[in-house]
């Protein structure tokens, strides 16, 4: 029992949390929030009293052949189903304005939280996730909100009024009301109790459904390549069959609400049939009152049935609430330190007995024991097979993720003791990945400083052998970049954001093979303009060709996340057995050295 209290607890203390996110978020639409049940309040109270004068209508006009009642009371219900209709205009006005809002505020409120995100919480929620929650997850949240303050008002005080109306007209017959209420409420409190797990399972598979939908249009060029188009169909089905299954579950329990509601109003009618006809018989009930009586039973059955359905929107909406509050909440891995320091001295990498893993992961090292000493102004070549750490090295200098021990200095300062968008100003990261935004050249070149001058711009992009191709499309720097950069070529695009990156004036520069895409003299021009040009900054760069690192001053030679070199090329030939294999496999195959390690005698034989 003591469990159970324990569990009941908890989840109320769960709810009480979401819910307070979750209202947070109303901010400048409180007013509209309030006068929406303040209007719906006003037009239940007239639609409630408008059968009333009916009953009036008839027994005191229409029965009597009375004109003046006929005339007097028809007009009172003209004038009140005047001010009931604006009354309901007012309400949906006011509930479409604050739900709108409030929707608004929770996106706004996750994209600001996630802008915050360490790479370690984007794993953790994954992209599909989060785009899930910023859009079906929050217009569920929107349209419950607009019938909790719209409908789940104007229903239950629809039916409480609609019954102290029958209890004014006859207590013996309200008594069925009751009754019936409460045999309802309890159906309902069953049904959903069954249906609120299964929706929270819809709502996870609608993160699968996106990720399979994200993954083939980002990879559409390769899947079409292959010839894949049938497999991609196959693994869309089975995801979409499994949410089909999941939506069929659910809303087969939410189908018994209506029938089993119906079947319990119906039951109502038939007995204020047999007993209304009994009283009007005795002189009890007058013929007007018996009208009216159904008036407001048809008025509590259509409360009762927007009541399910605000049950069922509710019951949705809290899977929708819980995963939206998550995201709001979520404090990111990785946060600013008091006190940070705002000044980076210069451009000197340490690690010192660096060892990390990623959450999530095999929970194996991805670096283990990294004793590294790189000098401001140091050009670095990093060079490694697959899984052996290089990532995972320059994601600690810009602290995109958290090491597990040891520590990384900047400038002789831990990377935790900095401001973070001073730490990323200062260390620029250029990935092989490279992405560029919709707009024109120099809006995606003004990523690295928002205030730069064309001139500006163009020094960067001639550092970075992008001045000459830009210079030959016919708007130049105005040239359009189509979503996802599809317009310009990998080299193109590479170029690009090496040159968005020096915009930045970083102390430490990273070159995440960042010029794989460019040909063997570009590449080369690329670095004797850096090297030329930018003399200072201190360069790390990681690539897969010999060529493209021979002449840094130090090569670091990675695999499965240690050590094994860290010397000139000449002096790495001569003592580092992985760095002579990896020479001899590009030097008599041409190729790409980037193959397992149990692979690398088998190629050279």
């Amino acid at each position: 029992m003591r469990i159970l209290c324990n569990f009941v607890l908890s989840q109320n203390f769960y709810l009480i949390t979401m819910l307070k996110t979750l209202l947070k978020q109303v901010k400048q639409y409180k007013t509209a929030s309030l006068l929406t049940p303040v209007f719906i309040m006003l037009e239940v109270v007239l639609d409630v009293l408008i059968p009333f004068v009916t009953a009036k209508l008839i027994d005191n006009g229409i029965s009597t052949g009375h004109m003046p009642s006929v005339c007097k009371y028809g007009l009172i219900m003209l004038v009140m189903a005047f001010f009931s209709m604006m009354a309901a205009i007012m309400a949906g006005k006011y509930a479409s304005f604050a739900s709108s809002g409030f929707a608004c505020n929770l996106r706004d409120a996750m994209y600001k939280n996630i802008q915050r995100f360490a790479f370690s919480d984007i794993d953790k929620y994954s992209t599909s996730g989060l785009v899930t929650r910023m859009t079906t997850d929050v217009t569920n949240l929107q349209n419950a909100y607009q019938q909790i303050i719209r409908t789940s008002v104007r229903a239950p005080f629809n039916l409480l009024s609609s019954i102290v109306m029958c209890f004014v007209i006859s207590p013996q017959l309200s008594l069925i009301f009751i009754i019936a209420s409460v045999v309802l409420g309890v159906i309902l409190a069953l049904i959903i109790s069954k249906v609120s797990k299964m929706f929270a399972l819809v709502f996870k598979q609608y993160d699968v459904l996106n990720a399979v939908v994200q993954e083939n249009v980002s990879g559409i060029r390769v899947v079409k390549a292959f010839v894949r188009e049938d497999h991609e169909n196959a693994k869309f089905w089975k995801a979409a069959k499994r949410l089909y299954d999941l939506n069929v579950k659910a809303e087969s329990l939410m189908a018994l609400n209506r029938p089993l509601m119906n079947m319990v109003v119906y039951g109502c009618i038939i007995a204020i049939s047999w007993f209304g006809a009994q009283f009007v018989v005795g002189g009890s009930l007058t013929t007007g009152q018996l009208t009216s009586l159904f008036t407001y039973v048809m008025t509590i059955l259509m409360s009762l049935m927007m009541l399910s359905m605000i049950f069922v929107t509710i019951t949705q909406s809290l899977a929708s609430g819980q995963r939206v509050a998550q995201i709001i909440n979520e404090i990111p891995d990785i946060v600013n330190p008091e006190d940070a320091l705002t000044e980076i001295p210069d451009g000197a990498i340490d690690f010192n007995h660096v060892f990390f893993a990623y959450k999530g992961g095999s929970g194996e090292y991805a670096l283990n024991d990294i004793d590294l000493h790189i000098a401001s102004g140091e050009s670095i070549g990093v060079i490694g097979g697959t899984g052996s750490g290089k990532s995972s090295l320059i994601n600690l200098v810009s602290r995109l993720y958290d090491l597990s021990k040891g520590e990384v200095l900047i400038g002789g300062n831990n990377v935790n003791t900095y401001d973070l968008e001073t730490l990323r100003n200062n260390v620029a990261v250029v990935l092989q990945k490279n992405v560029l935004f919709t707009g024109t050249i120099l809006d995606n070149l003004r990523w690295g400083d928002e205030n730069a001058t064309l001139e500006q711009c163009r020094e960067a992009c001639r550092t970075a052998c992008a001045d000459e191709f830009i210079m030959e499309m016919p708007e130049g720097y105005e040239t359009r970049i189509e979503q996802g950069g599809t317009n310009v070529s990998g080299g193109q695009k590479q170029r690009l954001c090496i040159a968005r990156a020096l915009l930045k004036k970083p102390k430490i520069l990273v070159l995440d093979d960042s010029t794989s895409a460019c040909d063997n003299m570009t590449d080369a021009r690329i670095r004797a303009a850096l090297r030329e040009d930018l003399p200072e900054m201190t360069k790390i760069i990681i690539a897969q060709r010999i060529s493209s690192i021979k002449d840094c001053d130090r090569i670091l030679v990675l695999d499965n996340g240690k050590m094994v070199g860290f010397d000139s090329h000449d002096n790495l030939l001569n003592t580092c057995k992985i760095y002579q294999e990896i020479c001899a496999i590009q030097e008599e195959a041409g190729g790409d050295f980037d193959k397992p390690q149990d692979n690398r005698k088998e190629v050279l034989s």
